[in-house]
């Protein structure tokens, strides 16, 4: 209790750098799930795609970072055990928020895409479990949240099969796929707006004091996906073409549609991953501040200090620039030829998945939706057309974040104690 007055202050500074360390590592690793399709299918340049994600990474972050905050903290560890001496709560949040920080820069590093989650759950399974009791642990939260790290890919592939599949068929394989493209793709664009706006209104709004009834939310997203599908058609009815072309100049001009369409989907995944991923870096920062802030009280819901969403956004953004290009490279262009159509099927099944998935409270990691929804859209061209070195690649690195995020925090968690414990 008293270490908690003494050194107060000070841990809520550790902790806050500790954070911004770990948004850091999100932005390096994770926004290459909103903008990796989008660079690889050439859809739009490196730098384009780094401006446009620090403004809607950040919007996400700011606007819509607060409701996955709880599950993430109350769900994995049973906090009964920290009552008599909360310290230990703050020593582990703090370990496991530089364990998973430095974890992410090493793999951003090596243009490895591993989820954030895995490396936070991780890092908070491995300070509760040995530094603490193995009790501590929620282990059937722990085995929940694995589970839907197999669920989620497999869920994202199969729709990116199916959109893939549904575009080869009204539109690639006919006779006339650019007027086709002029028919059917608003319909895709006001599926992607309806989708997108969802997102917002369900994780984005609530926190800004706009609470929307679930019915009137699907209204709105209804009226955005047919405005958005209106505007699409106008946009389209714009692009000029040369009817009696070859059937390869026909196929490059769908694709710059398409290529317009991926932009838009790439901002709104942007949006909903700063939403969904900064409450990684943010809940355990909270549950810092709100324990010091308390004199030690540990409560289920750590209430946002003002400046908290604000770091998380402006360090994802800094690790975005960094380092985020290492990664985008793998996702864009390492797993499958992603071609503007392919990388759409690909961004707006991952959007679905995470749609399902923040509805259900499930912290899902937005890489591995993205990875499975690649996948899916490669698989649709068949099994060659997949570099399985760089997928069994990517499958070791997911398998060695938990053990790694562990590791790391066990070491910090017992230096931090021997610094600040008497």
């Amino acid at each position: 209790m008293d270490i908690l007055q003494t050194y107060g202050f000070t841990l809520i500074v550790v902790a806050a750098l500790v954070g911004f360390l770990m948004a850091w590592g999100i932005g390096a690793n994770d926004v290459a799930n909103a903008m990796g399709t989008s660079v690889g299918s050439k859809a739009l340049t490196i730098k384009q795609a780094i401006l446009i994600a620090m403004v809607f990474e950040f919007a996400g972050a700011y606007l819509a970072g607060g409701e996955v905050t709880s599950t993430i903290r109350k769900g994995i560890l049973d906090s009964t055990f920290f009552i008599d001496s909360p310290e230990l709560l703050v020593y582990g949040m703090i370990s496991a928020l530089l364990a998973a920080g430095i974890w992410l820069g090493f793999a951003s590093y090596l243009g490895w895409p591993v989820s954030t989650t895995h490396s936070i759950v991780g890092a908070l399974v491995g300070f509760a479990a040995v530094g603490v009791s193995a009790d501590a642990v929620e282990w059937s939260a722990v085995g929940g949240i694995v589970g839907s790290w197999v669920i989620t890919p497999a869920i994202s592939g199969f729709i990116a099969f199916l959109i893939f599949q549904s575009a080869q068929k009204l539109i690639f394989d006919t006779d006339k796929p650019f007027d086709n493209a002029r028919r059917y793709v608003p319909f895709y664009m006001g599926l992607a707006g309806f989708v997108m706006s969802l997102v917002t209104i369900k994780k984005g709004l609530k926190h800004v004091g706009l609470h929307i009834e679930p019915a009137d939310g699907y209204y709105i997203a209804i009226a955005i996906a047919i405005l958005v599908g209106i505007v699409g058609k106008y946009a389209i009815s714009r692009v000029q073409y040369d009817s009696k072309a070859d059937k390869r100049t026909h196929f490059a001009n769908v694709e710059k549609i398409f290529a317009i369409l991926m932009i838009v989907t790439a901002c709104c995944m942007a949006f909903a991953h700063g939403s969904n991923d900064v409450a990684n870096a943010i809940g355990p920062l909270a549950a810092v501040v709100s324990i010091i802030h308390s004199d030690g009280e540990i409560s289920n819901k750590a209430g946002l200090v003002w400046w908290i969403l604000p770091l998380g956004g402006l360090g994802i953004v800094a690790g975005l620039a960094l380092f985020g290009h290492r990664v985008i490279a793998t996702i864009g262009n390492g797993i499958t030829h992603l071609t503007p159509s392919r990388g759409f099927a690909a961004e707006l099944a991952a959007a679905c998945t995470v749609v399902l998935a923040s509805g259900t409270g499930l912290p899902i990691s937005t890489t591995q939706t993205l990875v499975g929804a690649v996948l899916g859209v490669g698989m649709a061209r068949g099994i060659a057309a997949i570099n399985l070195g760089v997928v069994r690649n990517i499958v070791v690195s997911w398998v060695v974040t938990l053990p790694a995020g562990a590791g790391l925090s066990i070491l910090f968690f017992f230096v931090l104690k021997g610094i600040f414990a008497p």
